[in-house]
């Protein structure tokens, strides 16, 4: 549990540099430079990430049970990660109107995510992960936000091409998953 709680701490930590504004962030690059900032950056993430990854791992080896999700839940989990599998490709397509509407899908996609797992799950690991990255979406959700008050953001409206390409694309992802990324990735087969 020590190596999943470590590398939460680094990879949530280093992507919360804009929490309460871009000053931290812009303080260290220009310290830095912008190729070492990016760097470190990189190279701070993709240790928590590993950290996060061999924690969890070593965690589910020896499972310690809070509770047993119903079935139902299960079945909710499924419907909630259609829902972040469509706000995270809305991440990148251009144009769409889920981005225009909501302004951080990437964000509001690991909120839906986490829940979801949450609600599946209930062992501490689970927990740990699950609601390490619940917490920081909202604080990041919140902060964005308000930083788009802050900066008077405005984000163009919608178009209907690329918002029905974004629905058919986070579906088609979503499918992908249920039926075969996730095992393979995780180790979980969704679909037997």
């Amino acid at each position: 549990m020590v190596y999943l709680v470590a590398g939460l701490l680094l990879f949530l930590g280093i992507h919360s540099l804009r929490a309460g504004g871009d000053l931290r962030r812009d303080t260290l690059r220009n310290r830095w430079g912008e190729a070492r900032f990016k760097a470190v950056y990189s190279l701070i993430s993709a240790l928590g990430l590993f950290l996060v990854v061999y924690g969890f791992g070593v965690a589910r080896d020896t499972p310690i049970v809070l509770w047993t999700p119903p079935v139902g839940l299960r079945h909710l989990n499924f419907l909630l990660m259609l829902l972040a599998m469509v706000l995270i490709v809305a991440a990148y397509v251009p144009r769409n109107a889920i981005r225009a509407r909501l302004r951080h899908p990437m964000v509001l996609s690991v909120k839906v995510w986490a829940l979801a797992h949450l609600l599946a799950n209930g062992t501490l690991a689970h927990v740990v992960l699950f609601g390490g990255f619940l917490l920081w979406s909202v604080l990041i959700f919140r902060a964005s936000r308000q930083r788009d008050r802050a900066l008077d953001v405005h984000y163009p409206s919608g178009e209907r091409i690329p918002t029905l390409v974004t629905l058919g694309l986070g579906v088609a992802l979503w499918a992908v998953f249920l039926g075969w990324l996730h095992g393979m990735v995780i180790g979980v087969r969704l679909i037997a």
